[in-house]
């Protein structure tokens, strides 16, 4: 493409800017607005994920061994845990540390450890963690086949209801992100839409004189394309500086709520919404351009 071609398309996608002005805050404003709530939504549904993330690297399987088990039997136990493909992490608790933490519970006055005396009733015990939060189940099965434990448990009933909401709450996460991303593209293409008709009759002489459909797409794309870059811009800073504001407020005040607060974290949200931006602005002018071409 010429030097003097490429001057063209642009002269003429700020030309057109600022002829239709009104038009062009109104696009750009449709665009800050819908990705915004583009912007909220990826921010919510990260966080959802991340909490999920934390939720679900919690689940832990606890393992009794038997009272009468030997310290050898228990180290045994502890080695076939540990080797197993679906364990990441095991940790052993071994009874007198159960104790010393069930005493800072419940407090050494407590009637229970007068009744007690010096006996400790408590039995050794594995703290186990699986590789993959959905085989925490099948593993607490596996495990309390072992001989010499005495039970297993991991929560049953409630791990399975939180895997199911971390579940949902992913894939409800996706889904408003695709609904919020197909009506910022219908909003941007009928708002550029608006600006291409009222230049149907230049299009139309452009085309009659012999203008190819990209020289003649390109000035209404690249205006497209600032358009998309300057409202996401616009959503970006405002998401920046409201969200920098509720994770101080949250760190604050509740700070027991895992919130991503990385700088990693704000710079990929900040990057896929000017991208979302670009994309779309050039989405809506070819969608918008598409009827206007056909002479």
């Amino acid at each position: 493409m010429k030097i003097r071609t490429v001057a063209y398309i642009f002269r003429e996608a700020f030309r057109s800017m600022w002829q239709n002005s009104w038009m062009s805050i109104a696009s750009v404003s449709t665009v800050a607005v819908s990705l915004l709530i583009l912007g909220l939504s990826l921010v919510l549904v990260m966080n959802s994920n991340h909490l999920a993330d934390t939720i679900e690297s919690e689940l832990e399987i606890a393992v009794f061994m038997q009272t009468d088990a030997d310290a050898r039997e228990v180290q045994r136990v502890g080695e076939r845990i540990g080797n197993h493909d679906k364990v990441s992490e095991v940790i052993f608790v071994p009874k007198e540390e159960g104790l010393a933490n069930m005493r800072r519970t419940l407090g050494d006055q407590s009637d229970y450890f007068r009744a007690l005396g010096n006996e400790n009733p408590l039995p050794d015990m594995y703290r186990v963690k699986a590789s993959n939060p959905n085989d925490v189940a099948p593993l607490a099965s596996e495990l309390e086949g072992i001989s010499s434990v005495e039970k297993v448990r991991y929560g049953h009933g409630v791990v399975e209801q939180i895997l199911s909401l971390t579940y949902w709450v992913r894939m409800g996460g996706i889904a408003v992100m695709g609904l919020i991303g197909a009506a910022a593209v219908f909003l941007i293409s009928t708002t550029i839409r608006l600006t291409v008709f009222a230049r149907q009759k230049e299009i139309t002489i452009m085309k009659y004189v012999g203008a190819t459909n990209w020289f003649i797409r390109w000035p209404f794309l690249l205006e497209g394309m600032f358009l998309g870059f300057f409202g996401s811009v616009i959503a970006v800073s405002f998401l920046f500086f409201t969200y920098t504001n509720v994770i101080t407020y949250v760190q604050s005040y509740i700070p027991f709520v895992p919130l991503r607060s990385d700088t990693d974290f704000l710079v990929t949200i900040s990057q896929i919404l000017l991208a979302t931006g670009v994309f779309i602005g050039a989405l809506g002018s070819t969608i918008s351009l598409r009827k206007f071409l056909k002479v």
